[in-house]
């Protein structure tokens, strides 16, 4: 039996002013930040070392985060590859004095195992064992695909295009 290893986290930060945008709710930038550190702190803890982001998929900003929310970030390992994993992530916002909390965002991370010298490395299997875990792991496995497939779509789309003259 493998050994147990923590699938989930949950990081609540409070949105300050100096995170707003130019009409006053949290900028989208500042939020894909703190998606990012939450993605990373939830891979590295599943992993037990170094990870770095590969993907940030499927973004959906849903509504505006104000400054002075309470945003809840809810992070999932869904699905292993060799040496990937994804990282699902659901953010929630209430207002301090308010109970009641909104979906504000959705996203995926992919993130890349790493070793002492910076090469991928094995990532542990991840195990499901409910039913919401397999459906997730099964989505996972097929947002994968998907990125692969779009991953090739690009290139095609590239030959002759921007990168070929140094964009």
């Amino acid at each position: 039996m493998s050994e147990k290893r923590p699938k989930s986290l949950s990081m609540t930060v409070l949105m300050t002013p100096d995170l707003a945008n130019f009409s006053g709710a949290v900028h989208g930038g500042a939020l894909l930040r703190l998606l990012d550190q939450v993605a990373y702190a939830c891979a590295s803890r599943y992993c037990r070392g170094y990870v770095v982001t590969l993907f940030a998929d499927q973004v959906h900003f849903r509504e505006p985060v104000q400054v002075g929310d309470l945003v809840t970030f809810k992070a999932n390992v869904n699905f292993t590859g060799n040496t990937t994993l994804e990282v699902g992530i659901r953010t929630e916002a209430a207002h301090p004095t308010e109970t009641e909390t909104r979906h504000v965002m959705s996203c995926y991370f992919t993130m890349v195992a790493k070793d002492e010298d910076g090469r991928p490395r094995p990532v542990p299997p991840l195990e499901p064992t409910t039913d919401v875990e397999r459906r997730l792991f099964e989505s996972g496995r097929l947002r994968r695909e998907m990125r692969g497939e779009m991953m090739e779509r690009q290139r095609a789309l590239h030959v002759g295009g921007l990168e070929d003259r140094g964009v």
